[in-house]
């Protein structure tokens, strides 16, 4: 199977000239989830993860479904405001002006080893800023791993530049 046959393109979303690449017809389709979890997965053989991060909101349900094969703790890395106890806090920038994401203080003990899972990686600004906020937490991001790269936009690159490993199932070019 071919993930990206499951992965639905919307034209000018959420603003003219944008492919959206949509992954939730990927998670309705029974044998493409499966695939796309088992994917991800498959790289960890032999590997030491203790705890798996996940951005909201698509991040939770991969990041979920991984935790859960691996055998492993969940780290939901949430826009600011969202989780109920002490949090820290990592700003990053966007295309107009800046966001924040948040993780509970005590989600990341020292040393563990995290894999940050996340639909799509495009700029690579929110996933930058979630590998040093798990890391300013005492976590060490071990992989980064994605759905789909959207390599144009250089996100995957730019974590790759912070010494990071980073896989991907699928990749649209030229968008």
């Amino acid at each position: 199977m071919d993930l990206k046959t499951v992965i639905r393109t919307i034209p000018d979303h959420p603003k003219p000239g944008i492919m959206f690449r949509d992954i939730t017809t990927l998670l309705t389709d029974a044998r493409g989830f499966r695939r796309a979890v088992d994917e991800l997965v498959q790289p960890l053989a032999g590997a030491k993860i203790d705890k798996v991060a996940g951005i909201e909101a698509r991040g939770f349900i991969l990041g979920g479904a991984i935790a859960h094969q691996l055998s492993v703790g969940f780290v939901p890395v949430r826009k600011k405001g969202k989780l109920p106890s002490e949090t820290i806090t990592e700003a990053y920038a966007l295309e107009y002006g800046v966001d924040e994401i948040e993780i509970h203080v005590d989600a990341v003990e020292k040393g563990e080893k995290i894999l940050l899972v996340d639909d799509l990686i495009a700029t690579g600004g929110t996933a930058g800023a979630a590998i040093k906020l798990l890391e300013r937490a005492g976590g060490e991001v071990v992989l980064c791993s994605f759905v789909v790269d959207l390599p144009d936009l250089g996100g995957a690159e730019k974590l790759r530049a912070l010494g990071k490993t980073v896989t991907s199932l699928v990749s649209f070019e030229g968008e």
